[in-house]
């Protein structure tokens, strides 16, 4: 991958949604995917144009680009098929993301690419999503890249699924087709543990039930996407959540001594009693900076500096955390991985991990199963190709203090990179880790 692509998916491992405290802010996270020509960037396309989400010198240049290419009327996809190879070949080939606001709610979406090849785009940009609009053709109904959409969903925590079963008016907006394949995405959703999902019949590229509802399928008497998505439950409460300080930097100055970082969960106020990771030295908070000046309190996803009450050996990579919440401290551990390079992922191979702020030297000790998108099954395998999920076998250098990754996004989840040349070659997310002693020693 890219340097570009790397900092990308870095970014795109933080916890998903707004972590706050200010119940007043209201703002959902959320991807669309689906199968190549489903009508993914046309159905944003109509969803920003609807609500009234486009500006109008944004809408004019659309127009301009629809005429140049012999279109009738407006191509919706080209408000987000932004990339000038996507508007010459039709395609999504990168994740477009949109920002657009509506009375009810403030959005953050990411339309990303639908061939197979760019699974790892998909990745990116469900990775920070609380909500991921998975399309179908009502014509082809769920397919395999369907069902491979619906396994990174589950496998990133996505906490609201939707099907939007799209092009409905070429199906004469049948209800039977409609239910088919509403019963057959239920199966499948089932079958990996999603139990919050709901399916809306779409038109994207003639609006129905998108924006407004639809007066050829009368039959249908659930929400519009756009009534689900201002709906839908959002937001994680920063004091619900364990507090996690990954530390980036140790600033010193003449008569001062903090550790610079930025919250990945939680809150910590001055004064607290907190552990640091993977050592396990207890110390006290006698102090929080930010950009703004001193503060008694700060929680996820701000950027602090912390102030401790004891000299000790804190650096880069360590984890402050609360006591009696401290994560698991690991040498070798069980991990689900996406991979997203197409140098395969083999047993042996020696990598590097970064978790968080922390890099170590790491082997890949055996690969345990490989994903079977067809049945969901797991099935044996020695190896993982490009866009193959699987579970493999970790032994680390060092310590490693982590989470699973159903409790925390962030510290849940770590990156596999080429020792040698610095590519990306898997997302991971931690599963069963074997429980080690603070310093990694075996219980």
């Amino acid at each position: 991958m890219e340097t570009s692509e790397v900092n990308a998916t870095l970014t795109a491992l933080a916890p998903a949604g707004p972590l706050r405290l200010d119940r007043d802010i209201d703002m959902l996270r959320f991807a669309t995917a689906g199968s190549v020509d489903d009508g993914k960037s046309t159905l944003v396309g109509r969803l920003l144009h609807d609500s009234k989400s486009v500006l109008t010198d944004t809408l004019e240049a659309v127009e301009r680009a629809s005429r140049d290419r012999g279109a009738d009327g407006v191509e919706l996809a080209l408000l987000t098929d932004g990339l000038r190879a996507e508007r010459e070949q039709g395609i999504t080939i990168d994740v477009a993301y949109r920002y657009f606001t509506t009375t009810r709610r403030k959005f953050v979406l990411a339309d990303t690419p639908g061939h197979v090849q760019y699974t790892r785009n998909m990745v990116t940009g469900a990775s920070t999503a609380e909500l991921v609009v998975i399309l179908v053709d009502a014509r082809k109904g769920v397919v395999e890249q369907t069902r491979r959409h619906l396994a990174v969903a589950a496998l990133l925590g996505v906490r609201h699924l939707v099907l939007a079963v799209n092009k409905m008016d070429l199906v004469d907006f049948d209800e039977s087709t409609f239910t088919v394949i509403a019963a057959e995405f239920a199966s499948a959703a089932e079958a990996l543990g999603v139990t919050d999902h709901v399916v809306i019949p779409v038109s994207a590229q003639l609006g129905d039930n998108v924006v407004d509802a639809s007066t050829s399928m009368l039959w249908y008497h659930g929400p519009t996407l756009l009534d689900h998505l201002e709906a839908v439950p959002v937001g994680i409460d920063a004091w619900m959540q364990l507090a996690r300080l990954p530390i980036q930097l140790v600033v010193r100055a003449a008569d001062y001594r903090g550790y610079a970082g930025q919250l990945a969960s939680g809150v910590i106020e001055r004064g607290d009693v907190v552990v640091v990771m993977p050592a396990g030295v207890t110390t006290t908070i006698v102090g929080i900076d930010t950009f703004d000046g001193e503060v008694a309190l700060a929680h996820a996803p701000q950027s602090v500096t912390v102030r401790l009450a004891d000299d000790i050996d804190v650096g880069r990579g360590d984890l402050i955390v609360h006591p009696r919440q401290e994560p698991r401290v690991v040498r070798e551990f069980d991990a689900t991985v996406c991979q997203l390079s197409d140098r395969p992922l083999r047993a042996g191979d020696r990598v590097t991990i970064k978790h968080t702020t922390r890099v170590l030297k790491a082997i890949v000790d055996s690969v345990n199963y490989r994903l079977d998108i067809e049945t969901l099954a797991p099935e044996s395998a020695d190896l993982l190709g490009l866009n193959e999920i699987g579970n493999v076998h970790l032994r680390v250098s060092g310590p490693l203090a982590i989470d699973d990754y159903v409790d925390d996004r962030l510290t849940g989840s770590f990156l596999l990179i080429d020792e040698h040349d610095g590519q990306t070659l898997a997302a991971g997310l931690v599963g069963h880790a074997i429980r080690t002693k603070p310093g990694g020693e075996r219980p």
